[in-house]
């Protein structure tokens, strides 16, 4: 009878730890930045600017009916980087960071090419690490900076003849 009992006691002990193993595996941070494009370009450049204390939403929703399974809010620090951390497995689901907020003065507007991003919550991707870096996400400038002309220059984003027009614009 001992025997059994031991046995039981056994079972009932790798269970648990099986059960708090998985519960330790599908947990989630999501890391990222969030900017102010300067330029208006859509894209980040040197002149961005990251924001700080900008609000930031986790959303997920379904894959087969598109109801929204989980939302989650953080907001950035000082150097415009956020981090939320997510239970769970959601494997079945599509999630996106949006920027929400921005407390920056003259860098409020969303635009949707910028302001969110997706993130693979999923344990079954290949990925090892438990960490997701998110694609920076972020709000336009009311207007573009001066500079903005010479930066994009630098990348080989103004074709010469279009070069005289966006200067008599400043």
């Amino acid at each position: 009878m001992a025997k059994v009992v031991a046995l039981i006691a056994s079972a009932l002990c790798i269970l648990a730890l099986a059960g708090f193993a998985q519960s330790q595996q599908d947990e989630f941070v999501v890391k990222g930045q969030v900017y102010c494009d300067t330029c208006r370009v859509l894209f980040q450049t040197k002149l961005s600017k990251n924001v700080a204390a900008a609000g930031v939403e986790l959303k997920c929703r379904s894959r087969l009916n598109d109801t929204e399974t989980l939302s989650v809010t953080s907001q950035t620090d000082q150097a415009g980087a956020y981090e939320i951390t997510v239970k769970g497995d959601r494997e079945d689901d599509i999630c996106e960071v949006h920027a929400v907020h921005s407390p920056l003065s003259g860098c409020v507007e969303t635009a949707p090419e910028i302001s969110s991003t997706r993130v693979s919550l999923a344990e079954n991707t290949g990925m090892k690490s438990k960490v997701r870096y998110a694609n920076p996400i972020g709000f336009r400038g009311d207007k573009a900076d001066s500079q903005c002309t010479e930066v994009l220059d630098e990348l080989g984003l103004i074709p010469e003849l279009s070069k005289d027009k966006f200067q008599e614009e400043d």
